[in-house]
């Protein structure tokens, strides 16, 4: 039995845990880290299984594009590997876009695998005048309209947008290194 709940302040260090060993210490230097860096997120859920461990999270961060437009970036999204083939992951995904939809948000765009992203929805090609700010693989560079056709409102290089985190800890990169593709 599991619980899809939404992140409360006692999540984080589990969170945090959990992204390491899912993305491992190199996490913090892939461009979509760039967008979410400092903000507070739109959404923020965890799973919880019946002893109220976190074994699943999956953020939402607001983005614009530079030329015109706002989305959300999704990602991290992450599943215990003990858990892993259960379809924590899918019920996650498909709570995150149903609330992303629900909250009259437009459209959601991520980076990551088509053939996982694309049975909720997701597919490539949908991004064209959309850049990152730093590199990114075209082919895992997706997209999908909650709101018929509002991708086509993005443009430009995309930058984080909404709240600062007041109490961010800013992370340690290496000087002068660029960041990983998303």
């Amino acid at each position: 039995m599991i619980a899809i709940a939404d992140e409360a302040p006692d999540h984080f260090g589990a969170r945090e845990a959990l992204l390491d060993l899912s993305f491992g210490p190199d996490r913090f230097l892939k461009t979509s880290h760039r967008l979410r860096e400092g903000r507070v997120p739109v959404f923020a859920f965890a799973v919880l299984d019946e002893t109220d461990r976190l074994i699943g999270t999956v953020r939402l961060w607001r983005v614009c594009g530079a030329g015109s437009g706002e989305s959300l970036l999704l990602g991290p999204l992450a599943v215990d590997p003990s858990c892993r083939g259960l379809k924590v992951g899918g019920r996650l995904m498909r709570h995150a876009l149903h609330q992303a939809a629900v909250c009259g948000h437009g459209s959601v765009i991520l980076v990551g695998d088509l053939p996982y992203y694309q049975r909720f929805g997701f597919a490539a090609g949908l991004l064209d005048g959309v850049d990152m700010p730093g590199p990114v693989d075209r082919g895992r560079f997706l997209g999908l309209d909650l709101q018929a056709g509002h991708l086509s409102g993005l443009s430009g290089e995309l930058a984080g947008a909404g709240p600062l985190d007041p109490v961010a800890v800013p992370q340690v990169h290496g000087m002068g290194s660029l960041p990983k593709a998303a």
